[in-house]
């Protein structure tokens, strides 16, 4: 995939999930397999994700806006910080803030993170996910 077909969206993506990675102060190799690996699920080359690291954009003015979009970013930040087998507080919180911006409800935050922590330890895809909030 050319750098120029990927999406401003995309990029932010790749962003928080890095921003997840590092969070807890334990940048683990695991967590930076995992990001790569998301990156060629994607169709993105490890060069390309390169540049997108390395050349930042602003991400508050870009957030998902379905719900299925929705859930699969979040997912992925999930099996970010899952990629370790632990889930600190800090990377916890940060969930909880990306669920708001994505805009969650806030008495729904907490529940959602929860939710699909636990289904990332337990394996789940992410279209098992969005056919269980649908039905």
């Amino acid at each position: 995939m050319e750098n120029n077909q990927i999406t401003e969206n995309l990029k932010a993506h790749f962003l928080r999930l890095y921003q997840m990675a590092i969070c807890d102060d334990d940048f683990s190799a695991l967590e930076l397999k995992m990001l790569y690996k998301c990156a060629e699920e994607r169709g993105i080359s490890s060069k390309n994700l390169d540049e997108i690291l390395l050349n930042p954009i602003n991400l508050q003015s870009l957030v998902p806006q379905t719900i299925e979009e929705k859930v699969d970013y979040l997912y992925d930040l999930t099996v970010m910080i899952w990629a370790d087998g632990i889930v600190s507080p800090d990377e916890y919180s940060a969930m909880q803030k990306y669920v708001l911006m994505f805009g969650f409800l806030e008495e729904n935050a907490t529940a959602i993170v929860d939710y699909l922590i636990e289904a990332v330890k337990i394996g789940k895809n992410k279209n098992e996910i969005l056919y269980e909030l649908k039905n």
